[in-house]
């Protein structure tokens, strides 16, 4: 708190910011509320208290209520154990990688000085953020959802209030999942790292279609009617599509990463959608967002960026564009889903707490059996090695035709690596 205050009066040329803070559901959040508003006060900003309130609500309240940067406690889709801190500036984008090294800089560093006497700051509290979020959602659609029967997982997090009052208000017939926190049950075999139950409900229910939120609703997926998960590259491809047949796709483009299904690139070059890929990660999507003006990007996960709407992901932004297409359209989802076939993939995580994981290639055997996975799989999918931005993980994935042998070789990989690297 200390430290973020500091370097975003510095940035912003203010003496004293005012600073935003939301958090998700989990019992670590109330500690940590108060020490980064403890923190901010310490070196003379207003510290800002919203409460629980999902991600993308901080980041819009950020920018359209004058604040000079907004914060969010959470750790998104992990465990209750878990959490973190996300910084967004004042107009609601997160913060460049050189401004959050200079506040982790200064963490690690006895450069801040504390306020004494009048320079110490002071906390208030934001009792309207609910109301204007939801408010905000609501007119990020033209029409309603009357007549939608809609089944939502909101992963007992941030999402719990705003999901199920935005889309009544809208006049879906909705039916609530996980929406009692404790502190303790986020994500917790719910949520959209979770799908199991949603898919059985809605298969089970009928004539109807599921949302899953995550712990902090930046992210979401869909389940069709027939209890079949929609992933976020099949709703990027609705939506591209419909944007571009309205003329509001910037450039007919999507922004993508890596990690996409080829099923998407197959299907972008049918529908005469363009594709720009991106590293892994919603910061570099938004990053070639903003430099090419494009209005729609985002990750297979379901974290999906409305740039039009809302300066990051946004889970029920993005699941009312999505029901916003089917009440347009009068199609359900899985006819809408059938633009994209997805093909074949396998993902296996193996968990290497040597720093060794870093510099797997640089292992001749691990470097090696990549290549002959490669070469197996040229022309007929892909293999993709990468590490994950928040666990001691390395992330194989293979996209085929034949299934188990994908998961074989995925498997073998995983496990040469977890031997090789300690």
């Amino acid at each position: 708190g200390q430290a973020g205050t500091v370097v975003l009066a510095k940035e912003g040329g203010k003496k004293s910011p005012r600073i935003l803070i939301g958090r998700d559901t989990r019992i670590s959040g109330d500690m940590l509320e108060c020490a980064m508003a403890a923190g901010i006060c310490s070196v003379g900003g207003t510290a800002v208290i919203a409460g629980v309130m999902p991600t993308p609500a901080i980041a819009y309240l950020t920018r359209t209520g004058g604040f000079d940067a907004g914060v969010v406690i959470s750790a998104s889709h992990n465990s209750y154990e878990f959490n973190g801190i996300k910084f967004f500036d004042g107009k609601g984008y997160k913060l460049p990688d050189a401004v959050e090294d200079e506040i982790e800089r200064l963490v690690r560093s006895d450069d801040i000085p504390n306020g004494t006497h009048d320079q110490i700051g002071k906390k208030e509290t934001l009792d309207e953020g609910l109301e204007n979020y939801i408010r905000f959602a609501c007119s990020t659609i033209e029409g309603n959802l009357s007549g939608m029967n809609i089944v939502i997982d909101c992963a007992n997090g941030a999402s719990s209030v705003t999901a199920p009052e935005t889309l009544r208000r809208l006049g879906a017939d909705v039916e609530v999942l996980s929406a009692s926190p404790d502190g303790i049950n986020i994500n917790d075999n719910c949520g959209s790292t979770h799908m199991e139950a949603l898919c059985a409900r809605v298969k089970e229910k009928g004539n109807c279609i599921g949302i899953a939120f995550d712990g902090d609703a930046d992210r979401m997926l869909a389940v069709d009617e027939n209890g079949n998960m929609v992933d976020g590259d099949q709703i990027m491809t609705i939506c591209g599509l419909d944007m571009k047949n309205r003329g509001i796709l910037k450039r007919d483009t999507i922004v993508i990463t890596v990690m996409s299904n080829m099923g998407m690139t197959i299907a972008a070059d049918k529908l005469g959608l363009k594709l720009e890929k991106t590293a892994v990660g919603d910061r570099y999507v938004l990053e070639n967002m903003l430099a090419n003006d494009y209005s729609l990007g985002g990750e297979q996960s379901g974290h999906m960026i409305f740039l039009d709407h809302n300066t990051t992901g946004d889970g029920l932004v993005s699941a009312l564009q999505l029901l916003d297409v089917m009440k347009r359209s009068g199609k359900e989802l899985r006819e809408l889903a059938t633009v994209m076939r997805v093909l074949p993939q396998v993902l296996v995580n193996a968990r290497i707490e040597s720093e060794k994981r870093r510099i797997y290639n640089e292992d001749p055997v691990i470097a090696e059996e990549i290549r002959k996975l490669e070469k197996k799989y040229d022309g007929c999918g892909r293999v993709l090695i990468r590490l994950s931005g928040t666990e001691p993980l390395v992330r194989v994935m293979i996209e085929g035709e034949d299934l188990e042998d994908m998961k074989k070789d995925a498997n073998a990989l995983a496990e040469l690596m977890k031997e090789r690297l300690v």
